[in-house]
């Protein structure tokens, strides 16, 4: 039985299409990998591809994009609102058919060492793939970001797991790791009040007392005119992509906004979509199976 892995890389390049289309071109036309979606955002200033395959095509694959990236980004001129440190900023992979978790995290160190040698660029492994506790939370490592980043990894505890003790001089670091599927989530709000979308954010991520398996940031969208709550969620089994979405909408009552709409990032598991219908639409006892394209694929 075939072993499927998914895949989804963030470059720091949103804006530029020839160097987007450098960066994808890796994913196209290669056997035992298929290019799922890739999606830009200027004000992020962040590609994000989708990927599904085989794991020897899928390492492959990844790292042939990240040497374009190298070639086209350079982080000491790079501007956007969303954190990052590095021009391949970081590199999911996650489990999909046939492989586990533990086998996924193997895979993953060897693509992040394989990066680290070919490049000279330095690692960091975490969430599943991990080396230390203090690593696993994506957002812990990312700290600082690029510029701050070289200080940083002075300190032994941030000493990298793959490749050279300083960053990478146009590429900064690179993470890579095994993870469960992931939603990026984003809800845009009526106003263009920075702090309101930060006081928000800070009430609905977990590590602030807010939802479980919820990560946030406030975003300025300034073609836009319009502020943003950028989310992560990392289980939508546990927390559903609807009870944040009403959380927001309630704490931006209080400021007198209302939410302009929302948005994903990349693709979504269908589950997450069915069971926000059934919520507002007050489905009794519904399932996917219930989905006519779902049936029709059986």
């Amino acid at each position: 039985m075939k072993q499927i892995l998914e895949c989804v890389p963030n470059f720091s390049e949103g804006r530029d299409s020839d160097k987007i289309e450098k960066i994808v071109n890796p994913f196209r036309g290669k056997h035992g990998v298929k290019l799922l979606d890739y999606q830009r955002d200027e004000d992020h200033n962040r590609l994000v591809v989708t990927i599904a395959g085989e794991p020897d095509a899928v390492k492959k694959a990844v790292i042939e994009a990240v040497g374009a990236a190298l070639e086209c980004i350079d982080m000491r001129t790079h501007e956007g609102q969303h954190p990052r440190m590095g021009a391949a900023d970081v590199i999911p992979l996650i489990p999909l058919k046939n492989i586990t978790m533990a086998e996924t995290a193997a895979i993953s160190r060897l693509l992040g060492k394989e990066i680290a040698e070919l490049y000279h660029l330095p690692v960091f492994l975490y969430e599943k793939s991990a080396s230390a506790g203090h690593r696993e939370n994506l957002a812990a490592i990312r700290k600082g970001q690029f510029e701050s980043m070289s200080e940083k990894m002075k300190q032994p505890e941030w000493k990298p797991d793959f490749g050279p003790d300083d960053i990478h001089p146009t590429a900064g670091v690179t993470a890579v790791g095994a993870r469960m599927p992931l939603i990026a989530y984003n809800v845009n709000l009526g106003t263009d009040k920075l702090k309101i979308a930060e006081d928000i954010a800070e009430k609905v991520r977990h590590i602030s007392g807010g939802l479980r398996y919820c990560k946030a940031i406030a975003i300025q969208l300034k073609d836009k005119g319009m502020v943003q709550v950028s989310m992560n969620m990392t289980d939508f089994t546990r927390t559903s992509l609807y009870r944040v979405f009403e959380l927001i909408r309630i704490e931006a009552k209080r400021y007198g906004v209302s939410v302009k709409g929302s948005e994903i990032v990349g693709v979504v598991p269908m589950q997450a979509l069915t069971d926000t219908a059934a919520y507002y639409l007050g489905l009794e006892n519904f399932s996917a199976d219930q989905v006519l394209e779902v049936r029709l694929m059986e």
